[in-house]
């Protein structure tokens, strides 16, 4: 895909960011670790000490700051739905301002993080690891499914049916074509792999906004 949003986090491997965790934003530097670390080694090989170390930092560190794993995880889940908006927020900018070219941007968006930070994908909507019940996790995960909402009413739609059947689309390609597949998809140069993409999402508008 073209213009996908950067991940803007540290290299855990470079010396000078591993620096940085110890006197800059030690949350945010043990949450891009902890991401990497569920990118390599899966929900069953993640823990607090290899977060720890790959953060370069005390092996009580994650505890402090988030007391146990599913602590670690909910917190990065939270953060997580935040980087989604921000990811679908990037392909609105670009869109037109019209509300179906700004629902189909954000379905491109929605593929887009789920293409560039598959593990932080899967934990938000295939892992029963965080704790949805936390104050910060369902405020971000409420954000990101009322920015649905919204602009299906846009678009002019407004019944559970129209949220839906978008939802589904976007969700459904950003799925498979995480998982590697829809190969056919997947290998086409990027500006026919995104008009591709986008025609399939305005499938799913509502019936104001595709006729």
């Amino acid at each position: 895909m073209t213009d996908l949003p950067p991940k803007l986090r540290p290299a855990p491997a470079d010396p000078a960011a591993t620096r940085r965790y110890h006197h800059g934003d030690l949350r945010a530097a043990l949450l891009a670790a902890a991401e990497d670390e569920l990118a390599d080694r899966g929900m069953e090989g993640f823990s607090l000490r290899q977060v720890a170390k790959r953060a370069g930092v005390s092996h009580a560190a994650p505890a402090h700051h988030f007391g146990d794993v599913q602590g670690l995880l909910t917190a990065l889940a939270a953060e997580g739905f935040r980087q989604f908006l921000a990811a679908q927020a990037a392909r609105e900018a670009v869109a037109g301002p019209e509300p179906d070219a700004q629902l189909v941007a954000a379905g491109l968006g929605y593929v887009d993080f789920a293409m560039t930070r598959p593990a932080l994908f899967r934990l938000l909507w295939q892992s029963e690891r965080p704790d949805f019940r936390d104050a910060d996790l369902g405020q971000a995960a409420g954000a990101a499914h009322q920015h649905l909402v919204d602009q299906v009413m846009a678009a002019g739609g407004g019944s559970t049916a129209d949220e839906a059947a978008v939802w589904a689309m976007a969700h459904g390609l950003a799925d498979l074509m995480a998982a590697g597949r829809l190969d056919a998809l997947r290998t086409l140069p990027d500006a026919a792999r995104e008009a591709m993409i986008a025609g399939i999402l305005r499938r799913a508008l509502p019936q104001s906004a595709a006729g």
